[in-house]
């Protein structure tokens, strides 16, 4: 087993502005994992709100020992020697994992997809994210997204309402928004609510300070929405905190550590009665197919990583009536 890797620039089609912070590009680690002459792919999207860098990756990769990859892959075990190897470091964890699951497919000749036991025909679609920005970037942005069935708003500023309008100004798709955090009154949040469902809005993600639990748990027990929590729910042991305290949770891959966590937070949720998005960084089609391999076993997707990029390093997967559609190839079906 030898694993290998490299930085890459993953660079935005337009700066990307949520509640709290601005980016151009997003740092990320491509990983290989090679055995009996077939190489896994992975990726860790290190988004700088998350923590994570060049740097974090490096320190933790030094101290991975590929020999501990032993086939066929026990990922239960696997995950507790990355978390024994430092705390944190979710994305570069998810990229070891996500590299492994494609190598595993194509050992065993099959889709990732059908190893995760999903139905390719129960793909949700996906949403297209807008982010805060100047009404005349907004228009462009939707301009870009005419293929999309939803698009997914960042709010969380005192501009909410007018990003809201500009975007009924030009299409009334539903749509998803995205506090990030950044609603801090419980009351005026719920008043928000009540006018974003009349704008046909269908979900809310993280509106106040994951820290907060008591206004958001006050403001999930009020909202005619299903509210989702997205910071607030990392990894698995997140999802049972979830419980009570929102309608459903936002899995991410670089959150969660990969696939096998990942999966492991779906039918958890499941169990508490909790919806499930399944959501992204800024990612390219690597990480983008890997998430893809469990949407269809979720309510609600966000995987439109590649559409925000301009340097994809691998083929876009092919995408239909605004939803990823899961190829035969196996692995995860990576095309370079």
């Amino acid at each position: 087993m030898k694993l290998t890797y490299q930085p890459f620039e993953l660079q935005l089609k337009h700066t990307f502005t949520i509640a709290k912070f601005s980016r151009t590009s997003t740092p990320v680690i491509l990983l290989q994992v090679a055995h009996e002459g077939h190489t896994g792919y992975g990726e860790a999207s290190m988004v700088p709100y998350m923590g994570e860098s060049y740097e974090t990756a490096h320190a933790f990769l030094a101290k991975v020992d590929a020999a501990e990859f032993k086939y066929p892959f026990d990922y239960c075990a696997i995950t507790a020697y990355l978390d024994s190897l430092a705390p944190g470091n979710p994305a570069i964890k998810a990229g070891i994992d996500i590299a492994l699951h494609d190598l595993d497919g194509k050992l065993q000749g099959r889709p990732c997809w059908e190893l995760l036991g999903t139905d390719p025909a129960k793909m949700p679609v996906t949403s297209f994210t807008i982010g805060i920005d100047t009404k005349e970037v907004i228009i462009q942005k939707l301009k870009e997204a005419a293929d999309f069935k939803i698009i997914k708003v960042k709010l969380g500023r005192d501009n909410d309402k007018e990003i809201i309008q500009t975007i009924r100004s030009i299409t009334n798709v539903p749509l998803f928004v995205d506090a990030n955090q950044g609603w801090t009154d419980r009351k005026q949040s719920l008043d928000l609510v009540y006018w974003l469902k009349e704008q046909g809005v269908v979900l809310i993600e993280q509106p106040m300070l994951k820290t907060d639990i008591d206004s958001n748990a006050w403001l999930t027990e009020h909202s005619p929405l299903p509210l989702i929590g997205d910071e607030a729910v990392q990894r698995l042991a997140d999802v049972e905190k979830a419980n009570g305290v929102y309608h459903g949770i936002n899995i991410k891959l670089m959150k969660s550590a990969g696939m096998h966590e990942a999966k492991l937070m779906l039918d958890k949720a499941r169990e508490l009665g909790l919806k499930v998005m399944i959501g992204c960084m800024t990612e390219t089609s690597c990480a983008t197919l890997a998430a893809a391999a469990l949407a269809p076993q979720c309510d609600f997707a966000d995987l439109d990583g590649p559409f925000l990029t301009s340097n994809n390093p691998y083929q876009l997967p092919e995408f239909i009536d605004g939803k990823w559609v899961l190829s035969d190839k196996v692995g995860l079906g990576i095309v370079a």
